[in-house]
């Protein structure tokens, strides 16, 4: 399977999908005079979508649509609504996946005791004595998939990012099929978008 295949899936539910360990916390910066309370309308951006990275393969349509449709969920769940064309939405979402192919390197130093029937002064008798004491080194490497998901929040009169959210992980590849779960994920990473003011 093509690693595109394990896209941003793997960051939303680690991610950026961890099993055993608490998915990433996205890391949240936005313009601090933009008033967010007036929004009401979203719509993608045109060139949302763009995968980068030294392993920049394209993503099918199909997996966009799920990314879409996951954040597209996350954010109706507060209130906003989407609409098909840019030029009637208060703001414009774009997501951007970066993936880097990685390697581990990790080193573990083990301690092995020789046997042996030396005389020592307290043991006349010793099985094991620290003159046969012996390091042995363990190296592990591991190759990985990071991926990196951004998220922008665009205004479209100025034509700038004024709401960015950004995660990181290892990549799984089990979680590409899984739709609850990129709904699941993608509430975590929009969790700190604020809520839709009703419309009066």
């Amino acid at each position: 399977m093509n690693r595109t295949t394990i896209v941003f899936i793997g960051i939303l539910t680690s991610v950026l999908s961890a099993c055993a360990t608490k998915p990433p916390e996205p890391v949240v910066d936005f313009a601090p005079d933009y008033d967010f309370g007036q929004q009401q309308t979203i719509a993608f951006y045109a060139l949302s979508g763009e995968v980068t990275g030294n392993n920049p393969a394209d993503l099918t349509d199909f997996q966009r649509d799920r990314i879409d449709e996951a954040l597209q969920d996350a954010l109706e769940a507060k209130g906003f609504v989407f609409v098909a064309t840019t030029a009637d939405a208060d703001l414009l979402l774009s997501w951007h996946l970066n993936l880097m192919d990685k390697t581990d390197v990790k080193t573990y130093n083990n301690s092995s005791y020789g046997m042996s029937a030396g005389y020592g002064r307290y043991n006349r008798y010793a099985m094991y004595n620290c003159y046969n004491c012996m390091n042995q080194t363990d190296v592990r490497v591991s190759e990985y998939t990071q991926g990196t998901f951004i998220i922008d929040m665009i205004d479209p009169n100025e034509n700038a990012s004024v709401w960015r959210s950004v995660t990181q992980s290892k990549l799984k590849e089990e979680t590409i099929r899984d739709q609850a779960a990129l709904n699941v994920a993608a509430n975590r990473v929009l969790a700190a978008f604020p809520q839709a003011t009703a419309s009066p």
